[in-house]
């Protein structure tokens, strides 16, 4: 990860993530851990200025709307809190369909998704998470 890269992210960081987090944090009923990977979370240079753009709707957009179905009665609730004990999200593996971008073990909800590949799709992210929870929570 470049001084470029770092700074896109540092600045995506303080500006839009603490509020997406609260928002998250909100919806699930507590505060669920977070831990990103930054430096995996790069793209190829000429994609840098998107990615203060999609790394909400690739990351976190999802979280929330499949968080909001979950949590939509207190057994949602209940299950995810009971369950859910750390979200990590990276970019290992560069998928970009969400069928193998999510994966659930041990209280950790891993999104390993690429940060600009099919970024707009937030509906389809949306729907595999949520299903993936329901089947595991």
């Amino acid at each position: 990860m470049g001084l470029k890269e770092r700074r896109i992210a540092q600045q995506f960081e303080q500006e839009q993530l603490p509020a997406l987090v609260k928002q998250i944090n909100e919806v699930a009923g507590f505060e669920i851990e977070m831990e990103i990977k930054w430096e995996t979370l790069v793209a190829e240079e000429r994609f840098n200025h998107l990615l203060a753009d999609s790394y909400p709707k690739v990351y976190f957009q999802p979280l929330v709307e499949a968080f909001t179905a979950i949590c939509a009665d207190d057994m949602g609730k209940e299950a995810l809190q009971e369950s859910l004990k750390k979200v990590l999200i990276v970019n290992e593996n560069n998928h970009h369909n969400p069928t193998h971008a999510y994966s659930f073990s041990d209280g950790i909800l891993k999104v390993d998704h690429s940060p600009i590949m099919n970024a707009d799709d937030v509906k389809s992210r949306t729907e595999k998470l949520n299903e993936l929870l329901e089947n595991n929570l």
